[in-house]
């Protein structure tokens, strides 16, 4: 491993907010590391939408991402910082006297008193569509990001998506497109409202054409890109719940896996139905279904958070016959300052009430 980096502060993240942190460090005199996923730093301004405008940043007009991270790198230009591109944090992790050792997947390792998490969502990767070879002709007429705009200039666009991104693309690209299609498998989006009523209005125009109900069926194209053949995402009969996953792209990461929650209309009335994951192969969805997929919720079976006069404090799993001599030990041990006639054990029952426990350390 090469020579650990001792720093004021290490920033994971160098999106826009990870490189204002640097500005405001460096007004207190403290040096900065940043450690990125990407190739570059600008996080998804620089990686998604270079060009776009962006219209919601406090004092300024419009801006497109990269003319807001180059007006970023501009103000810290004065600043002493150094970035690490190509990177992951694979270990965060306490040590005494209230450091912190932060480690890359390429073995860079730091030690710092301070660690700043910009990561917005986190490293992100595209989400591609579930068709057979996605990539085939990637950046030869299928891209997952828009960098340049010119590129599209007096072209015929489809627009695959029902979020900021997607509305906001088609309404810009359509200023110089010669056509958009915006497809998405329901007329109910995720984005801005007044993106969206924009959008209405260039369909009005003319210059957008919404294809809705609609999802991506295959990729045309032996040698080169010709085109996608779109699917209506209308249930048919012999259609499941497993078949309508398959074609929204299948379950996130994040996604909670056991069971969907179905509002349907029963009896001229709205009911929510559990459909749980061994139901998926044969429950048939039909007309005016609605769908919900929670995520997984923040909770843990074997967690213990130590805090206090240890010198590793912070969280632990919890083994079978584990006591609390195996805890203090996994912990580093108690300080010399600890007051040993008297801890506490703070319990979450089963129905989320807590339970305070006294306990005599000696």
């Amino acid at each position: 491993m090469s020579k650990i980096i001792e720093t004021d502060i290490v920033i994971i993240g160098a999106g826009p907010v990870g490189l204002f942190t640097v500005f405001e460090a460096g007004l207190l005199g403290l040096d900065c590391h940043l450690i990125d996923n990407l190739d570059k730093v600008g996080g998804q301004c620089i990686e998604l939408y270079p060009e776009k405008p962006i219209y919601d940043i406090p004092g300024v007009a419009n801006q497109t991402g990269k003319e807001h991270i180059d007006a970023l790198l501009e103000q810290i230009k004065p600043f002493s910082y150094e970035t690490h591109l190509n990177q992951r944090v694979d270990v965060l992790e306490e040590l005494p006297d209230n450091f912190w050792r932060v480690v890359t997947n390429e073995n860079t390792e730091f030690k710092t008193k301070n660690v700043f998490i910009a990561a917005g969502a986190g490293a992100f990767e595209p989400r591609k569509p579930p068709v057979e070879d996605p990539d085939k002709f990637l950046s030869k007429g299928v891209d997952y990001a828009i960098k340049e705009k010119d590129k599209y200039k007096d072209k015929e666009i489809v627009i695959f998506g029902g979020g900021d991104s997607a509305l906001d693309w088609s309404v810009e690209l359509s200023k110089i497109a010669k056509k958009i299609y915006l497809v998405h498998r329901r007329d109910d989006f995720r984005g801005a409202e007044h993106t969206e009523n924009q959008m209405r209005e260039l369909v009005k125009d003319g210059k957008i054409e919404l294809k809705i109900p609609f999802v991506i069926k295959s990729i045309k194209g032996d040698s080169s890109f010709e085109g996608v053949e779109l699917m209506h995402f209308e249930t048919k009969d012999d259609e499941t719940l497993a078949d309508l996953l398959a074609y929204s792209g299948g379950l996130s990461e994040n996604a909670y896996q056991k069971s969907i929650k179905l509002t349907r209309i029963i009896d001229g009335e709205l009911k929510i139905v559990d459909i749980n994951s061994d139901q998926f192969e044969f429950f048939q969805p039909i007309a005016g279904d609605k769908f919900q997929v929670d995520q997984i919720i923040e909770k843990y079976n074997n967690r213990v958070i130590v805090s206090g006069a240890v010198y590793r404090p912070g969280t632990f799993s919890v083994f079978e016959g584990m006591t609390v001599k195996d805890l203090i030990e996994k912990s580093g041990g108690l300080k010399s300052d600890v007051y040993l006639d008297k801890a506490y054990i703070t319990r979450t029952n089963s129905d989320y009430s807590t339970t305070t426990i006294p306990l005599d350390l000696r």
